[in-house]
Formats: C-alpha cells, structure tokens, sequence
C-alpha cells in the first residue's frame, strides 16, 4: 500500500488510486492531476486505461472500462460495468497459508455453563414461538427487568412476525433460528413463549428443540392461562434464580466464537475496517477460535480466494455449492445475480459487485477455511467457517447469532445503530463516522488513514477491547442503547 496526504494506492497492479478525502479538479494525486472533483472514498485513474481493461484494484480486476479512462479521470458507474456473468465453474487450487507461532494462552471472564458451553453474558431470553405473543413479551421483558434489576444482565425478546402461515422451507429456518436462539450460552436461561394455536405451537418446537434442561428452559402458551402477563413473570422469577447459580470465571479464547458482518460500506471499508476485522479474525483463530463468515452474495467476485483456502477437496465442494446454490436463489426468482452494491455503497465510493466482495471478504482474514455450514446449522469446528445466508443486515446478524455467534464484528462506512441478540461491535472504516456517531461506533479503523498508528498495533488494541467485551468490562453500544432485533430469512409462500 502507498499513501499520499490525499490519496492510497492499495496494490502494486493497481491502476487507480482512493481519495482519502475530497480532491479539488486540478489538485495533484499519485503521480498525476484530477481531471474533477473526486469525493473521499472514491476511485482516480492513475494510468490510462483503456476502453474494455480491467479496472485493478486490491491486486484484481473489479471490472471493465465502458471508455478511455485518463489518468487523473474519476473513476465510477459511469465508467465501469461488471465483469460478472452467470454461474461460473470453479477449480481447486489450494493455497493455505503458512502457519504461525502460537501465541501466549489467553483468557476472558466467561460464564461456563452446565453443557460445557460458554456465554459471555449472563441473560434471560423470552423465545416466542410466533408473533402474535410479540407484544406480551416485550410487556413481560420490561416488567421483569424492573423487578430483577441488576440480577442478571438483563431480560430481553427478540420480535419476529413469524411462526405461523409457513411452509416448507420458511417454516424450517423459523424453527431452526428460533431453536439455536433458545440454546444459545449467552441466555442463562430462556422462557418460550407461545399463543397455543400457531404452527409453531410449544408441543411442534419441542419436537425441533430436542433435549433440554428443565430448569433452564421453561415453557408458557398464553391460551392457556387467564393473566399471561402474571404467568409468564413467575416463570422469569424462577429463571432469575436459576441464572444466578452462574458467575464469571477464566475461559481460554479458543471457546470465542465471533461473527463477521459488513454493512453501510464505503470506499474505505476495504482498506481499514475490513482489513483490521480479518487481522482480528486470525489472531482469535490462532488462539484456537472460531470466527463466521457468511453475507454470500457479498462473496461472489471474490469467492476463488476463499476456495483455495479451503482445507480440502471436500470444503472447497461444498463452498462451491455454497456459491452457486445462492446464485440459483436469485435466477429462481427472475433477478439479476449481480445487481448490488447499493445506493449508499456508490455513493460512498464502491462501483461494482467484485470491489465490494473483494473488501467484504477480507473480514475473513487469511486462515484456512475449516467448514461451511447451510442456514440454521451451528458451528462445530474451530477456525474459519462460511455460513450459507444473505447479506441483509438484520437477518445476516441473526444468522450468526443463531449459528453461535457470541459477539458481531460489524463493519462500517456509512454508519447503522442495527443491533442482534448478542453485542453488535460497530467499527467505523472512517473517523468522520466515528466522531459524528460515537453513540453507534464502537471502534475506530479511521485512524489507519490519518496518524501514525499500524495494523499491528491497532489489532492489538482491537483484541484487547474484544476481551474486555466478552469479560463484561465494557458494552457495546447496541448494549448500551438496547437495540436488539432479529430477522429471519424467507424464501416463500405466506398463508
């Protein structure tokens, strides 16, 4: 990478440079003039380009030239098309990288639980199994955080308008997200919630949940009962003093798991915030955790550099699966494959699909790729796993919280104050977000561009924080602002 005052080259094949921040026309960059205005985030030529060659950025192509691209030309929609076409064949030509030295063991204050699982917060969790009971769990939740203030780390439901008019598929990733919510570390203890007459009702999720623990797991259909509300705090009351039992105590890193997302990227995103997210998704790796990597259609333009990091043949099948079934999702529904980055996306500098998978996925960092698993599955291997799922916000936030997730390292340029079940880590890819919204950003990867602070040091400072997170010692601004939602993938018909 080369850095001016007002401008990065990112790779040595480069052929355009990233305004670091607004660049009048006639101000001198990399080695040539701008020809206009260029806003920060975005792309200058830096070489001519020719109508029709690729347009290099991070190393690889992330389309092609419509027409004659000047150096010192601003370099966007209007002049770029995608190289993505189709389904593609792919094969495996596996580059692992070299192992490094172990590190010193590291810990965080954890709650081990009676399954050998481990949370880093001591919560109760109201599961409704349907959404017509949303509104008496929020009552319950609210209600029961008055009365058990400070007993536990707070009383929380997730809304959902799901559960009932479902079919196959639908009525499947429901119950699958609900269940792995239910059976989540972070809930001490869990109370389902549910009417009685839904498709989901209590006695058909029993079915999916399996075996349970009954002093954590407790049960109430409001038909059933005259004063719901008054039912469903004496059970909270019980659950309360079941969760106490729990206290925090030294746990190795290698029982971390931490879900990688992005979200509101800009044309920095790729260059700090990402980046810094896979330096600490390697370095939690290397104390023998597990990081999720999913939003799949954010992979597409970048997908080779995953699959040759898988482990084997047979992860490098099914990550090819992976792609192309995601890629049958949207020719089953008549859309384009490639119609993405969104409008704030180009506003903050990203043009095409493969310049956005390209920064998106380096949120994996370089580790091996150890697994990939199909929405409502849960990780069983420690390492880097992908998760089949869509790279809407709020439901690729839930995915991983369903598949184990305990912390989301949420990246990005635009801002969001989105928050899942589990703590949400907002980290900005540019100071002005984080000064203009500290009340959202939790961590600033701006501060790459600007002072004298390295990757190194950074991640190091980042780790810390994230133990500290899991520890209790401090919470993530989503904690701090209660904004805890879910969303469950639909691909369906509705009754």
């Amino acid at each position: 990478m080369t850095k001016t005052h007002n401008a990065v080259v990112i790779g040595a094949n480069d052929n355009v440079a990233v305004a670091l921040c607004d660049i009048k026309a006639g101000e001198s960059v990399s080695c040539t003039t701008a020809m206009a205005p260029i806003p920060a985030g975005h792309k200058i030529a830096i070489k001519p380009i020719a109508k029709g060659e690729n347009i290099i950025k991070y190393d690889n192509p992330i389309g092609y030239s419509t027409a004659f691209i000047k150096p010192g030309e601003h370099v966007h929609t209007h002049n770029i098309k995608t190289n993505l076409s189709g389904i593609l064949e792919y094969t495996y030509s596996q580059i692992m990288p070299s192992k490094s030295k172990a590190p010193a063991p590291a810990t965080f204050q954890g709650y081990l639980r009676k399954n050998g699982q481990v949370g880093i917060r001591n919560e109760i969790w109201i599961i409704n199994t349907v959404g017509c009971v949303n509104k008496i769990a929020e009552k319950i939740a609210s209600d029961a955080n008055r009365r058990h203030k400070g007993r536990v780390d707070g009383i929380y439901t997730f809304v959902h308008p799901f559960g009932c008019s479902q079919l196959g598929d639908d009525h499947v990733y429901t119950q699958s997200t609900l269940k792995n919510l239910a059976n989540h570390p972070n809930a001490a203890a869990v109370l389902v919630l549910g009417l009685g007459c839904e498709n989901n009702h209590i006695d058909e999720f029993k079915k999916v949940l399996g075996t349970w623990d009954d002093t954590r797991v407790k049960f109430l259909n409001t038909q059933d009962v005259s004063d719901d509300i008054a039912a469903g705090l004496s059970i909270i009351d019980e659950l309360v003093t079941y969760a106490e039992i729990f206290k925090r105590e030294p746990v190795p890193v290698s029982k971390l798991v931490v879900g990688l997302k992005c979200g509101g990227s800009d044309g920095f995103s790729g260059i700090t915030a990402n980046p810094l997210v896979g330096k600490l998704s390697d370095e939690i790796i290397r104390h023998g955790g597990t990081c999720l990597l999913t939003e799949v259609p954010e992979m597409f333009g970048a997908e080779t550099l995953l699959m040759n990091r898988c482990i084997n043949k047979d992860i490098f099948s099914k990550t090819v699966t992976l792609i192309n079934d995601f890629k049958g999702y949207f020719i089953r529904h008549n859309q384009e494959i490639y119609e993405n980055p969104s409008p704030g996306n180009k506003d903050g500098g990203i043009t095409t699909l493969e310049e956005k998978s390209l920064g998106c996925t380096q949120k994996g960092g370089l580790s091996p790729v150890v697994d990939v698993l199909n929405y409502g599955e849960t990780v069983t291997k420690p390492g880097l796993t992908l998760l089949q799922g869509p790279g809407n916000d709020i439901v690729a936030v839930t995915n991983l919280t369903a598949a184990g997730a305990h912390i989301i390292l949420f990246t990005t340029g635009r801002g969001t104050p989105l928050g899942g079940p589990v703590p949400t880590v907002k980290i900005s890819s540019n100071t002005a977000l984080a000064t203009n919204k500290p009340h959202w950003v939790d961590f600033d990867a701006g501060v790459l561009l600007h002072d004298k602070t390295g990757m190194e040091v950074l991640t190091a400072q980042f780790f810390d924080y994230i133990i500290r997170l899991a520890s209790g010692e401090v919470l993530a601004r989503n904690e701090e602002n209660d904004y805890r939602e879910i969303s469950i993938f639909k691909d369906g018909v509705t009754l």
